[in-house]
């Protein structure tokens, strides 16, 4: 048996990680003990760690389901490849800019699309 999944949720974990850290350096930059501090960088880097933990938890069950109902190795790991890649270009988007970016823009409509492919799957699987 494989732990695909293990892999992709050590390497989001890592990535979830280093976006608390830039929270907690925002709050000692901005001297902020709770919430924003109507900071607009603390905000930013607060909804940037929250989009992450809102997202991750789905997207890596969907993952695990796919890799225990059989789902090929290649299928899984490209699946995980996209989900980083779409978390990592999230965060740097909309780390530099609440507004549009490409980051931001590509990063939300990659993790839409690889939660939405994971999700169809595993319906899908369920009835084959």
């Amino acid at each position: 048996m494989t732990h695909i999944t293990a892999l992709y949720a050590g390497i989001l974990a890592l990535i979830w990680m280093g976006l608390a850290f830039r929270v907690v350096k925002g709050r000692w930059k901005h001297k902020v003990n709770i919430g924003d501090g109507a900071n607009e960088d603390m905000e930013r880097r607060i909804r940037v760690h929250a989009n992450a933990t809102e997202y991750l938890p789905l997207a890596l069950i969907l993952l695990a389901m796919l890799e225990l109902g059989g789902v090929g190795h290649l299928w899984l790991h490209g699946l995980g490849v996209v989900l980083v890649v779409a978390r990592l270009l999230h965060a740097v988007g909309f780390s530099k800019t609440s507004g549009a970016s490409f980051g931001r823009y590509w990063g939300t409509l990659l993790t839409w699309v690889v939660v939405t492919v994971m999700a169809l799957a595993n319906v899908i699987h369920f009835f084959i």
